[in-house]
């Protein structure tokens, strides 16, 4: 197994790994771009190596460490994963990565057009490939928490809202079934709501990013346009968003970076907040895998986006970095060990159906999360959780071929992550976008249906 880059997802994960799977460590070997996590490699005895992977010199950098039927987990920033995925493909190496990164500079190359910049845009490279080479070694595309598992989150909370409802609702067992479920209950949005509430003393300094994960992949996803889901349900079209003409159609762009525009949102412990709409791929892999199509047109689909409200430190910092024109920092720093409380609350927001909205997921603290696994937090331990959950899934599907989150058993990977996710939970509230809103002054909203993305953004 190749371990590539070695932050906040590789030092996370890599006991998991050692916990979950049949491997030595001296069958391991971590190469990335600098010695930040040597000392935790070497207490778990596993070969670390500081040698940033290059674009010109990436194929001889993996020939060195692999061969056919071993593992590429890429767990880094600025290594592009489709070039990668055509490496493993071709020398029938398994693969994972937590999104699908590009090249440095990829994300703010305003020499390519916005829409190739997105995480759509991405996604529709690595299915291009898939249908130009539907066979060959297991590519689990972007499986962490979020993308991951919280498509795993959303099929368990449909069951659950269908069961509340009175109904003897059958499992489904296709992508086409679950779309039919998910329209019959009338899910007309869905939010993945996540609210970090870990602190430290230690507070944020002038240009410093500081991050529960990485602050470098953080501040590089902002920098993609906002990209949502767009749901049939939706009359306001925002003046600023924009159709792809390519792919799937199951998602739009807006004119502007997620990291500027901001969504309301619910979580239970927090109520109500405003999130980032930062740009994920989930935001179009769960609206495409829940769509319903008649005579070749969309009939049913849900919006779907982010809405991250991250720890208070990444907030300022967010707001630092926004006001310097998207200049990062020239520090950065990862809160794990210094933190002193605090949880993330990670889950997805179903609403519009009968009851309201209803949330399911994860509220893990901090104090849980280091009893659980070492070199974690309580963000990390969400996300890694889920990569080694679909590393063990690839050993066993080893000629799955390129698939997504949403194509893998929800069951299965729910098991595997559940004891690791400190209390799930699913909650019913009345809450709406419109609450408590035009009561200082008149907005400018859709009262005819509080479900409408217009009442949703920030405007």
């Amino acid at each position: 197994m190749l371990i590539v880059g070695f932050g906040s997802v590789g030092q996370g994960s890599l006991p998991l790994i050692l916990r979950h799977i049949d491997i030595k460590p001296e069958q391991i070997t971590i190469i990335t771009a600098n010695a930040f996590g040597r000392e935790i490699a070497g207490s778990l005895g596993v070969k670390f190596i500081v040698e940033p992977i290059k674009r010109d010199t990436y194929v001889a950098q993996y020939d060195k460490y692999l061969g056919p039927g071993d593992f590429l987990v890429n767990a880094s920033y600025d290594v592009n994963s489709l070039d990668t995925i055509e490496y493993c493909r071709r020398r029938g190496i398994l693969y994972i990565d937590a999104c699908i990164e590009p090249w440095p500079g990829g994300h703010n190359n305003t020499s390519v057009p916005a829409d190739r910049r997105s995480n759509y845009a991405y996604r529709e490279a690595a299915l291009d490939l898939r249908r130009k080479h539907p066979k060959g070694p297991a590519c689990v595309l972007m499986h962490g928490a979020n993308p991951g598992l919280v498509s795993h989150m959303l099929k368990q909370a449909l069951l659950n809202i269908a069961k509340d409802a009175g109904g003897k609702t059958p499992v489904p067992k296709t992508r086409e079934q679950w779309a039919q479920l998910a329209q019959g209950l009338n899910i007309k949005v869905i939010h993945i709501a996540e609210r970090d509430s870990q602190v430290s003393s230690r507070r944020k300094q002038r240009d410093e990013f500081v991050n529960t994960w990485s602050s470098e992949a953080f501040a590089g996803e902002s920098l993609q346009p906002a990209e949502l889901g767009w749901g049939t349900h939706e009359k306001n079209w925002p003046h600023d968003a924009r159709k792809f003409d390519f792919g799937c159609g199951a998602a739009v762009y807006l004119e502007r970076t997620g990291a500027s525009t901001r969504v309301r949102t619910w979580t239970p412990l927090e109520g109500p907040m405003l999130g980032f709409l930062i740009s994920h791929g989930e935001s179009t892999t769960i609206p495409d895998y829940f769509t319903v199509h008649k005579k070749g047109k969309a009939v049913y689909r849900p919006t779907c986006h982010y809405s991250y409200h991250p720890c208070d430190d990444a907030v300022l910092s967010m707001h630092e970095y926004i006001g310097n024109n998207y200049r990062f920092p020239p520090r950065y720093r990862l809160l794990r060990d210094e933190i002193s409380e605090g949880m993330d609350e990670l889950g997805v927001l179903l609403m519009g159906h009968r009851k309201g909205a209803y949330w399911y997921g994860s509220q893990l603290t901090i104090e849980d999360a280091r009893k659980l696994c070492p070199y974690n937090n309580a963000t990390s331990l969400q996300v890694n959780i889920g990569y080694a959950a679909a590393i063990i899934w690839a050993i066993n599907n080893p000629g799955a071929g390129i698939v997504e989150p949403d194509e893998l058993p929800y069951k299965t990977m729910m098991q595997i992550c559940k004891p690791y996710l400190g209390r799930v939970v699913g909650v019913y509230t009345d809450w709406t976008p419109l609450e408590g809103r035009g009561v200082l002054f008149p907005e400018d909203v859709d009262a005819s249906d509080p479900w409408q993305f217009k009442n949703f953004r920030v405007v």
